[in-house]
């Protein structure tokens, strides 16, 4: 591994309304922080050793809903507030590194498209959906207005 290579970070970013990206940032805390627009903080719903960066205060100043994370049995358990990355996070290391090929495929998969959210019978649901379409769920439902606004972007 060359002194450059060690200086990129490659992750997947996962933007409000846009399909999951992998991309290679700078290894460092102002590239990190430009990518969640803010503070960082690490979460690890996870078992295997990867790391959603999300903005601290996401939810505290209402940034848009983005993914869900849902446990084992697909349950919504969380919702991410804005743009975050996922990257590598072995516990014996001290610093994030770049996904694996292997772990790569797989979360880029799981995050790939943007997520809306509802409230259906006292439950928060999501529905994922292709970005940019004129028939997607995210149009249709600030057209008609029916979705409880607590949860629109």
């Amino acid at each position: 591994m060359t002194d450059n290579e060690r200086d990129k970070l490659r992750i997947i970013v996962c933007r409000v309304d846009e399909r999951a990206e992998v991309i290679e940032i700078e290894d460092s805390l102002k590239a990190m922080q430009e990518v969640v627009g803010g503070l960082i903080q690490e979460y690890m719903p996870f078992e295997d050793e990867v790391a959603l960066i999300v903005n601290e205060e996401g939810k505290m100043t209402g940034l848009p809903l983005n993914r869900g994370i849902c446990n084992e049995k697909g349950r919504l358990q969380d919702i991410v507030a804005g743009d975050f990355f996922i990257c590598y996070a072995p516990i014996e290391s001290e610093r994030f590194l770049s996904m694996p090929p292997d772990l790569e495929k797989k979360y880029k998969e799981l995050f790939d498209l943007p997520e809306m959210f509802m409230m259906d019978c006292g439950d928060i649901k999501s529905i994922k959906y292709e970005p940019g379409g004129r028939n997607n769920p995210v149009t249709m439902v600030r057209a008609s207005g029916k979705m409880d606004t607590r949860f629109e972007r």
